[in-house]
């Protein structure tokens, strides 16, 4: 994976610009009533590659927002950190708990004014959970979850589950058929670990 470096002290002004505007529509974001047209409406000015039926929820810390795609019915819950010089992708249906980090920038040890940056990438359907790190260059696979507080510095397969600092494999999840099976009459499944007696 390549890795880009940005000299920070060397922004155009046209960076320079979109990065003030960015600052303000995050600022009125998190003072917006959610719920609203207006929240709606700065949320995907926020992030204009954003799928249908997503949301992020408020309070919000986004750099370079506009570095970030977003799929389709993904929750990003309060208090998320986006850092996205080096490109995030949050796939389809994943969800992203309370207080995650997604970081795809770091600083070079001897030129600290320098970021250097590798993309993030997480999986249709992976779970984040609260107070979770993800580091630069790494990618979450489909279906994986990673445990709360857990600091995620290398991939992730998919139909994982990892925890820890740093993060390390926990156990497989079964696929779908081991589990217990959904409630046929009114189409509802338990949600979570839960579905496989966890």
């Amino acid at each position: 994976m390549e890795e880009i470096r940005i000299d920070v002290t060397k922004q155009t002004p046209e960076e320079l610009a979109l990065a003030n505007e960015q600052a303000k529509h995050i600022f009125k974001f998190n003072h917006t009533m959610p719920g609203t047209a207006e929240y709606d409406e700065l949320m995907h000015r926020i992030f204009p590659s954003m799928g249908e039926g997503s949301i992020v929820n408020t309070p919000l810390t986004a750099v370079r927002p506009h570095m970030v795609k977003i799929g389709r019915n993904v929750v990003v819950m309060p208090g998320c950190l986006i850092m996205s010089a080096g490109g995030i992708t949050i796939d389809d249906g994943a969800m992203i708990a309370a207080n995650v980090q997604l970081i795809s920038n770091n600083h070079d040890l001897f030129e600290r004014q320098v970021i250097t940056c590798k993309p993030v990438y997480i999986g249709k359907n992976a779970w984040i959970g609260a107070g979770a790190t993800i580091l630069p260059g790494v990618t979450i696979g489909d279906n994986a979850v990673v445990g709360a507080a857990s600091v995620v510095t290398k991939d992730v397969p998919a139909d994982t589950i990892v925890a820890g600092n740093p993060a390390k494999f926990i156990k497989r999840i079964p696929p779908r058929h081991e589990c217990s099976a959904a409630n046929e009459e009114d189409a509802t499944m338990q949600l979570g670990l839960d579905s496989c007696g966890d």
